[in-house]
């Protein structure tokens, strides 16, 4: 199949340069964010990809801005960021087509609502993605680890365009699973991120510095995770892990699979841009509240996160995704 990913920063040069370099398969990249779009052009269109931290190769990539794409894709791959993807989709609304599939994978809620204004049920797909990428600068990306990835339709039935996107994944190595729980999956990851994004951002932290406090998991993920579990089963969406699993897994992540890295929010937070919390705790304090659920846990990590913000004023946070430069002797 055709692809075409939206959003040329970490996550979506991960995705298209895998099914581009590892699977063989035709990619197109449309970028909103036109800074992003004139470096790569800048580069010849190409961009610079390395595998944790090393090997930085450049790789050609086909780039567009959304008003002049003019491909013609199977499925659309969305990794905006959720208040960026609204004027995205308006863009492109001109270039949907009949028949096309919507993928989004994004962190946090609220783009799925987006994509039903301009796909119907049986042609989008949600997932979840376990991927740690960082975007050094644009049209510059560092390849983290492993990756894990789950994707459920929004109908929660097979289809023939989920079993082509399973194998290409696949391929890629994208190491996908497939659900047919389709707010479970989704929400499942949110979960996670409400705990390692947010809090990693405030402290400005690696994920394996906060498992060094003996009682990050008992006292802080813990009371976050639990108003989670709370919140969904009033409802009535069963996530894909039960509450100890998630626990067992922010654990595992932190100490194991990814203890270095920094989480996308404080990507965001150390370059000054607004980031993800409302979609992300803010999201999930709004579904507990909305079933008359208390989450002031979640409430409070989401006013901290967006105090952290106001705080860069007075206190510019430290970009430590940005390796020192060696002094000479």
């Amino acid at each position: 199949m055709k692809y075409a990913v939206v959003g040329a920063g970490a996550m979506g040069l991960r995705y298209g340069l895998l099914l581009q370099e590892e699977a063989g398969l035709d990619v197109d990249f449309v970028e909103p964010t036109q800074a992003s779009l004139d470096r790569i052009h800048e580069q010849g269109d190409q961009v610079y990809r390395s595998v944790d931290h090393e090997d930085r190769t450049l790789v050609p990539v086909k780039a567009f801005s959304p008003e002049e794409y003019d491909g013609n894709p199977d499925v659309w791959i969305f990794f905006m960021k959720q208040m960026q993807l609204a004027d995205a989709l308006k863009r492109l609304a001109p270039k949907f087509a009949k028949g096309q599939t919507a993928l989004g994978a994004m962190n946090g809620m609220g783009h799925i609502e987006k994509l039903q204004k301009y796909f119907d049920d049986e042609h989008i797909i949600g997932g979840t993605a376990m991927i740690a990428t960082i975007l050094n600068d644009y049209g510059d990306v560092d390849f983290i680890g492993k990756t894990s990835s789950v994707y459920a339709n929004k109908t929660e039935q097979p289809s023939e365009v989920m079993d082509k996107v399973q194998a290409d994944f696949q391929a890629a190595g994208i190491n996908p699973s497939y659900s047919e729980n389709f707010m479970g999956t989704l929400l499942t990851k949110v979960a996670f991120n409400a705990v390692e994004n947010s809090i990693a951002t405030m402290f400005q932290a690696r994920m394996g510095h906060l498992i060094q406090y003996k009682d990050f998991v008992s006292g802080i993920a813990a009371p976050l995770v639990a108003e989670v579990y709370a919140g969904t089963k009033a409802a009535g969406i069963e996530l894909i892990e039960t509450e100890q699993e998630m626990l067992e897994q922010v654990d595992y992540v932190s100490r194991v699979g990814n203890p270095l890295h920094f989480p996308s929010m404080y990507q965001d937070f150390v370059k000054g841009r607004e980031t993800e919390v409302d979609y992300i705790n803010g999201y999930l304090a709004d579904l507990a509240e909305n079933n008359g659920v208390p989450a002031p846990n979640q409430r409070l990590i989401t006013n901290l996160v967006h105090l952290a913000e106001a705080m860069r004023e007075f206190n510019p946070p430290v970009n430590q995704l940005i390796q020192p430069k060696k002094q000479n002797a």
